[in-house]
């Protein structure tokens, strides 16, 4: 059996230089409460979120989220109880969270692109006894789905609170709606009692304390509410801090969705550690997001690729929005080389990798702040090395390590992992091995230390007894210069029982049949890899993230 705990290991020759000596890292802070009063302490009169025309300083999201806190203690809320968020990405998040922190509750967090299905799975899973969302969101998913859940307090906002009406980059008329009889969070918050009100925190968060429930996107199965701990997502928020060289008063782009674990840590926890000013825009439109980064003189993103596709391929989007945004990371989903290259052409920057998933609080692998990111002989994209703190290895189907070059599952371990799922003891028991979170994520590691994600365990298709990992394929469908997006599934066949199926969106202007495809392929591929089956589509079916899903392609 191969040591995996060698020192020094492969990996280290990349880290870029510690920012606090000889040790390479260690959080300052261990729980998200501390963090907030960190900052609260060091910028109470600065900003703390950017949202279009209006910005709300740490002084006021203190006030805003302590009398939250209160208004949930007198609907009944006590420690350890559930409040879920069923919001785009608008101020009241950020609120509401750092207020259920304070009043010791866990937080819930729903895809605002859920419907009734999902939404009503994920309140009976949690358990959550109060539901804060937008309300168009009520009025057209949750006020029938609370038919049946009538213990769940609702509670509705509008994403025009924090936000002029003069503004015109923002069209939120679906929260315009009339919701008679409910709860309005601006009305709770305005009843608490002066008296009421404290300026510290209510209660004291341990490390440990379940912080959030964060539900996996449901791409390979049935979502699981992931136990993220206030620890986790400190510790996370200053591994972030850290490993892309942040600074105090550094600007965040808020790309990724709140209720997303990459949104969650970067655009509110990592707001606290870095004292700094987060940007958020409601949902994504790629000239909205690059003129509020360019207007708030953002310096750091992250998001999947697909935004930044989006951005690329947007002609009103140009190098001078992006004249400040020198730290801009993309994971989640894989990252075509062609693509990289176009986009530092055009905004003059480089796009880093990052690897994580939510059972690693978001980061766990991540090209370093001073090196850009390598490809393999396929061209292939590294996802980077394992960031302070992490340990990671490539396992065979026993869990055992394999050497330099050998493809098995990505194993992870570090203070950012999760301690399991929520009310799924069994589940919570297969995610480990030999202390390890199995990620499920198939790679290898090359003989310098790099990871190379291949793909999902389930992903992989196996055509008349042929390996063929998507990503390979998709791969050289990027190269193509008229395709904008690729996925590629298995799909039955009687012959070969799977065969290879490519679904493709091009670029505007572009036009390119499916036999070509086919053809474009098959000179590039071997003969059981090329796809049989090419589909062209306006759009490819995302995850609110970004995340193609394939899914729904097969």
């Amino acid at each position: 059996m191969m040591s995996i705990s060698a020192s020094p290991r492969p990996w280290q020759t990349f880290c870029p230089e510690p920012a606090y000596g000889p040790n390479p890292f260690q959080a300052r802070h261990v729980d998200v409460l501390s963090l907030f009063l960190h900052a609260l302490r060091q910028a109470a009169d600065k900003p703390a979120i950017h949202y279009f025309d209006r910005t709300i300083h740490f002084s006021e999201l203190n006030k805003l989220s302590t009398r939250f806190a209160v208004a949930l203690r007198r609907l009944g809320v006590r420690q350890g109880d559930r409040v879920a968020l069923y919001m785009q990405n608008i101020p009241q998040f950020t609120i509401c969270a750092l207020g259920i922190w304070k009043a010791g509750a866990i937080g819930v967090t729903i895809n605002p692109m859920n419907r009734a299905r999902e939404l009503q799975l994920l309140l009976g899973d949690s358990g959550a006894s109060v539901l804060v969302t937008q309300k168009g969101l009520y009025h057209e998913v949750a006020r029938d789905v609370l038919g049946e859940f009538p213990n769940v307090v609702p509670v509705v906002t509008s994403a025009r609170e924090f936000q002029s009406r003069n503004d015109e980059r923002v069209i939120s008329s679906e929260d315009d709606i009339e919701c008679v009889g409910v709860l309005e969070l601006a009305d709770i918050l305005a009843e608490v009692p002066e008296d009421e009100l404290v300026q510290s925190l209510l209660i004291k968060a341990e490390p440990d304390d379940p912080a959030m429930l964060v539900y996996t996107s449901g791409t390979t199965g049935q979502p699981k509410g992931a136990i993220v701990t206030h620890s986790n997502l400190a510790v996370d928020a200053e591994l972030f801090r850290e490993w892309m060289g942040l600074e105090d008063g550094d600007a965040l782009v808020g790309l990724a969705p709140l209720f997303h674990i990459t949104g969650l840590v970067t655009n509110i926890v990592l707001g606290f550690s870095c004292c700094a000013p987060v940007i958020l825009s409601k949902r994504f439109h790629p000239l909205v997001m690059a003129q509020t980064a360019h207007e708030h003189r953002g310096t750091f993103i992250i998001g999947a690729i697909t935004a930044f596709i989006a951005m690329l391929n947007s002609p009103e989007v140009t190098a001078h929005h992006f004249q400040s945004l020198s730290k801009i990371y993309t994971g989640g989903a894989p990252v075509p080389l062609s693509v990289t290259r176009q986009f530092e052409e055009k905004f003059g920057h480089p796009i880093r990798s990052t690897y994580g998933l939510t059972e690693s609080t978001a980061l766990a692998l991540s090209v370093p702040r001073n090196l850009n990111t390598p490809a393999d002989e396929q061209g292939v994209l590294a996802v980077g090395v394992p960031v302070y703190d992490t340990d990671a290895y490539i396992a065979d189907d026993d869990g055992e390590p394999l050497p330099a070059g050998e493809v098995g599952e990505i194993m992870l371990k570090g203070p950012q992992i999760v301690p399991g799922y929520w009310n799924k003891p069994e589940a919570s028991c297969d995610a480990f091995k030999n202390g390890y979170l199995r990620t499920g994520d198939v790679g290898y590691m090359n003989e310098q230390g790099w990871f190379f994600i291949v793909d999902r365990k389930k992903d992989m298709i196996n055509a008349s007894g042929y390996k063929v990992w998507p990503r390979e394929v998709e791969e050289v469908l990027y190269g193509h210069p008229a395709v904008r997006e690729a996925a590629v599934v298995g799909v039955p066949d009687q012959y070969r029982g799977e065969t290879v199926k490519a679904v493709v969106s091009l670029r505007p202007g572009q036009a390119v049949t499916e036999d070509e495809l086919v053809a474009y392929c098959k000179e590039r591929l071997a003969a059981y890899k090329y796809p049989r089956i090419v589909q062209i589509l306006d759009e490819l079916p995302k995850t609110a993230t970004g995340k193609i899903l394939r899914r729904e392609l097969r």
